[in-house]
């Protein structure tokens, strides 16, 4: 499934209507099992009150950077992505808030290394649509301060669906795999963790796969999105509840955090 195409059109409205950007953000939190995932990640690693230099690596609808800018008092955070549409429309919502300390670049993080040290980089669902993933990893250790997080978010080789995902050029990654890569880059594993468990993969089936399947086969049959997630979204959020309270033997998502 082509995934781009359902998030462009989800870009295209709170483009042109501000004001659901904080809706948009409230339903991917709703929505989105590794966002709960990722953000316990930064709360536990990282005081609210204390100063963050963030790296926004592959920062998409710039959701990580938002949470970032709400709930850190002393923070700078530089945000870079290949696609420049996403990046630039969440950079003029900044920029209208009065988020001075925010600031976008257009960049290929295969070659890209940013003048200045980061105390947290996350790669959020990116490296997997990343040839060079290797290089990825050795740019993010020379942006790392001494002390900083590298937090990534992938599809792990348990991960069936990922294979059929046009924009991936892996399927996913092992345990293996993934800590291998990391430790040759010169990082040191501070946690692994499975996601999308066996309840994490009910939810996703209800929570996602149907819906966009739905706004991929035709606009028109988004008009009954919400009386399907009515139906079903309490009994997806349940299995999102198990999934990220229980510790997965496997998963379908691997979230890694390095140092």
């Amino acid at each position: 499934m082509q995934y781009d195409k359902v998030k462009d059109k989800f870009a295209i409205v709170i483009n042109k209507l501000p004001v659901l950007r904080k809706l948009f953000y409230l339903i991917l939190d709703m929505l989105l099992l590794r966002q709960w995932y990722v953000k316990k990640e930064i709360k536990k690693h990282f005081k609210a009150d204390k100063e963050l230099r963030f790296y926004d690596a592959g920062a998409g609808f710039g959701q990580y950077s938002y949470f970032i800018l709400k709930h850190f008092k002393k923070v700078k955070i530089h945000a870079v992505d290949l696609k420049t549409d996403y990046m630039d429309s969440f950079a003029h919502y900044a920029q209208k808030t009065g988020w001075q300390n925010f600031n976008a670049q257009q960049a290929d993080l295969t070659e890209y290394i940013p003048e200045e040290k980061f105390d947290l980089i996350i790669a959020i669902d990116i490296l997997e649509h990343i040839e060079d993933d290797e290089q990825v990893l050795r740019n993010f250790r020379k942006a790392l301060e001494k002390d900083g997080k590298l937090i990534i978010s992938s599809p792990s080789n348990f991960d069936e669906s990922a294979k059929f995902t046009a924009e991936h050029v892996r399927p996913g990654y092992s345990k293996e795999d993934i800590c291998s890569k990391l430790i040759r880059a010169g990082f040191k594993i501070d946690s692994f963790e499975y996601s999308y468990g066996k309840f994490g993969k009910i939810y996703w089936v209800l929570a996602l796969k149907y819906p966009l399947s739905l706004i991929s086969t035709s606009k028109i049959l988004a008009i009954f999105l919400p009386i399907y997630y009515l139906i079903f979204y309490p009994i997806a959020l349940c299995f999102m509840i198990l999934d990220y309270c229980k510790k997965n033997k496997i998963g379908t998502g691997v979230i890694v955090v390095a140092e």
